[in-house]
């Protein structure tokens, strides 16, 4: 069986996230999830992971550009972000301060360390945030290192590598890497599941099918899965077909043919990218 972390975006982004993913997380359907900390249900929607603790990754979602990181006074919107990380990155001090925060506000409701960091919109790779990023990740938890996503998009079967892909492999993958490594942070290279939210559950199923059969052992699937959606939810319609999906027996079926086996991280990234 090949083994793959199948994680979930945006824990605690709504209710209906929130119990969606506790939900397939308890069928078995996910193996990690990444939580938005900075967003008001995070203190009360903990609560519905604690059942899991110890059988799935729960880890930091890195925010810069929800509502909610723009609340707290240091988020822009998406095309901002990326602007500043393309014309000299944010300031680096000021970042460190915004991780540091952020960590301190995972740790407040979990009671440990993340397992993984990840960033809403792959922010965690943005210049001006992925070196701190690491740097605070070193110093706050030499003894057990969580895991960095490194947004490297694949293409999978069905679903050509389009302009989407390319600017999140090209928003800092390669340094994120360089930079990781160097200070011996385990990381999750591979990442499959980026599409455009289009199209029905028959367009999600194949997709799944081609990311499935594309995977590299030690890679990475996102989804975005919720049982209910909220009005303002701009993927909402989206959340609630991968959440059919994702507990249906199709899914089941799906990874018995591509011979995949859902894991925590710890299981596979840790042994693959462990410091010497």
């Amino acid at each position: 069986m090949k083994p793959l972390v199948l994680c979930a975006d945006d824990f605690a982004v709504h209710a209906g996230a929130s119990q969606g993913i506790a939900a397939l997380a308890r069928q078995g359907r996910l193996s990690a999830t990444s939580a938005m900390v900075l967003a008001p249900r995070w203190p009360q929607d903990v609560a519905l992971l604690q059942e899991l603790r110890g059988r799935i990754d729960v880890g930091l979602h890195l925010d810069w550009t929800s509502e909610f990181a723009q609340a707290a006074g240091h988020g822009l919107p998406l095309g901002a972000a990326m602007r500043r990380a393309l014309l000299g990155g944010f300031d680096r001090g000021a970042a460190r301060g915004v991780i540091e925060r952020q960590l301190d506000l995972f740790e407040a409701q979990w009671q440990a360390p993340p397992d993984h960091v990840d960033g809403h919109q792959h922010v965690q790779q943005f210049a001006g945030i992925r070196e701190p990023l690491v740097e605070v990740l070193a110093r706050r938890y030499p003894g057990r290192l969580p895991y960095l996503r490194v947004s490297r998009v694949g293409a999978g079967a069905g679903e050509p590598l389009g302009f989407k892909s390319r600017v999140i492999s090209a928003l800092g993958a390669n340094a994120i890497k360089k930079v990781a490594d160097s200070a011996g942070i385990p990381r999750a290279e591979a990442l499959l599941g980026v599409y455009n939210f289009d199209g029905d559950t028959a367009r999600y199923a194949a997709l799944m099918d081609g990311w499935l059969a594309g995977a590299p052992a030690g890679g990475l699937l996102m989804c975005h899965p919720a049982s209910a959606a909220e009005p303002d939810d701009e993927i909402g319609p989206a959340r609630l077909r991968e959440y059919a999906y994702l507990a249906s027996s199709d899914f089941a079926g799906a990874l018995a043919r591509a011979q995949v086996a859902l894991v925590r991280g710890e299981r596979l990234i840790h042994p693959l990218h462990s410091p010497p």
